[in-house]
């Protein structure tokens, strides 16, 4: 049995949510799957990407070919990276607690990377709103001015016209 990695599509039209499953090439899409390894929400800004790392490692030992999208969420979340060190360990390259050392390493830095990227995104954001609110007080206090001037003229002209009347 060819056993695959792949994605199987929830959600509305518009809006899909992904589960990360372990499935036979053979069945359809959103078929029967073998196991659910993870989620994934590509609509959110960075994607939330919820996987057992370990379940997928072993399902890689065990042969499973993941999907171009899914080997690129496998290697995001350091998947990948574990079947790696792993194979390392049994060659004898490393202990298995050095690679545990070297994933989780790997994994504060990636960690990092994406506070980083969301602090960003939530700073750009904030720029942004103060921005627009600069704007609208600038076209408020514009269309203020405007008023006073229409409001000064009437006055002006109604002064004019009851000395005017007057004389």
């Amino acid at each position: 049995m060819a056993v695959k990695i792949r994605l199987q599509r929830h959600g509305r039209k518009g809006r899909p949510f992904y589960h990360i499953v372990i499935a036979d090439s053979r069945v359809k899409r959103d078929g029967r799957l073998i196991e659910k390894i993870g989620t994934y929400n590509p609509i959110t800004n960075p994607a939330v990407i919820n996987l057992d790392i370990d379940r997928a490692v072993e399902w890689l030992e065990k042969g499973a070919q993941p999907t171009n999208t899914v080997r690129n969420i496998l290697s995001y979340k350091g998947a990948l990276l574990k079947k790696h060190l792993m194979g390392g360990v049994a060659k004898g390259a490393f202990d298995e607690a050095e690679a545990e050392k070297r994933f989780n390493a790997w994994l504060e830095e990636k960690e990092s990377k994406v506070d980083a990227k969301i602090e960003n995104l939530t700073k750009k954001e904030e720029e942004e709103r103060a921005a627009r609110l600069e704007a609208e007080r600038k076209i408020s206090e514009a269309r203020v001015a405007v008023e006073e001037e229409e409001v000064a003229e009437e006055a002006a002209e109604e002064t004019s016209e009851a000395t005017d009347s007057e004389e």
